[in-house]
């Protein structure tokens, strides 16, 4: 480690007076991938660390009460099939890719979404709609990254193809509704989620809207409230808009991205007067991330490594720098046992 600490302070060195190299470039250290042999220990901590645990139990609670005690205008064989054809499409998506491993938490996520979401009579299309959905995962990508919200994609699409689907309009009832509330609040706060941002965002904006529209018109405040009582607009706004893989990589970008998403959805509700401008929306604003992401770059979030918190000992981290890592900007290499080093990189660009 001293080594290293001495390399990496000769490259500063170098880097603060040449003033003009835009990061650190250094190979990770020759190190096993699992030093206690065989596979990575999988403990609380890892559970604790990964927020989608908390989605998918969250999900599944609710759609479970939806089954019992809200009577969704879903069966529980349909569930059964939309959440069984996400994770077979994942599996075989895997396959076909050369994935290095099977993991079933984001299809499992969104799966469980469109359960909550997406009405059909037909078993044949719920089950293709959960289809569309992960696999447009692996194939509508942009420099290694899929730039739509899976269940987005998966129900407008389908909404495209066919007029035998539509979307809940998520009245649960009051009860349900802020029980509902207070766990997606909390597991903002549990999990630390590296994306709060957009979410905070995106509902300033478009409470913005909706309240202004109304006392525009002399509306009385229940009417604005009432429109935001809406079991759909939760899921959108704690389980979309905010997913971490589809939104910009830098702050700024994520903030112009629920602004433009809040605008674009109240144009669609209130102007155009048609249903489901979240998700008109949000698959219209989510083709503009690319550009986002080229105009205010930032690092890429990866599930096991998130925005907050703190790498394990001894686990190193690469933050890109420019465009989908490109070399001209180079990438700078993070390690937790020099943190004053990392501190002085990151001021200096």
């Amino acid at each position: 480690m001293a080594i290293l600490d001495e390399t990496l302070t000769r490259q500063v060195g170098s880097r603060a007076r040449g003033n003009g190299v835009q990061a650190l470039e250094c190979p990770p250290p020759a190190r096993q991938p699992f030093p206690h042999g065989g596979r990575p220990k999988r403990g609380r901590g890892a559970l604790k660390r990964d927020p989608r645990h908390y989605q998918i139990a969250l999900l599944a609670a609710l759609l479970a009460y939806g089954l019992i005690r809200l009577d969704f205008e879903i069966s529980g064989a349909q569930a059964a099939a939309m959440v069984g054809a996400a994770l077979l499409t994942q599996y075989l998506c895997t396959r076909i890719w050369n994935l290095p491993a099977f993991d079933p938490r984001s299809a499992l996520i969104s799966g469980l979404s469109l359960c909550l979401l997406l009405r059909t009579n037909s078993l044949l299309l719920a089950v293709a709609a959960a289809a569309v959905t992960i696999a447009s995962k692996f194939v509508l990508r942009v420099g290694g990254k899929h730039i739509f919200n899976p269940t987005n994609v998966g129900i407008v699409a389908m909404m495209l193809l066919t007029d035998r689907v539509w979307v809940s309009p998520g009245q649960w009832g009051n009860v349900a509704f802020f029980a509902f509330l207070m766990a997606c609040l909390g597991g903002l706060v549990v999990n630390r989620a590296a994306r709060s941002d957009v979410t905070y965002a995106f509902i300033a904006c478009y409470m913005a809207l909706v309240f202004g529209r109304s006392v525009w018109l002399g509306e009385p405040p229940t009417i604005p409230i009432h429109r935001l009582e809406n079991g759909a607009l939760l899921l959108f706004t704690f389980f979309m808009i905010s997913d971490p893989r589809t939104t910009p990589d830098s702050r700024a970008g994520r903030i112009l991205f629920a602004f433009l998403v809040a605008c674009g959805a109240w144009y669609v509700q209130f102007r155009l007067f048609r249903t489901n401008g979240l998700l008109w929306s949000l698959a219209v604003f989510s083709s503009t991330v690319p550009a986002i992401d080229w105009l205010l770059p930032g690092a890429r979030y990866a599930w096991s490594r998130p925005g907050t918190g703190r790498l394990t000992s001894g686990e190193g981290a690469y933050e890109t720098a420019g465009r989908d890592g490109d070399r001209a900007r180079g990438a700078r290499v993070v390690w937790p046992n020099a943190p004053r080093l990392l501190r002085f990189l990151r001021s200096q660009g």
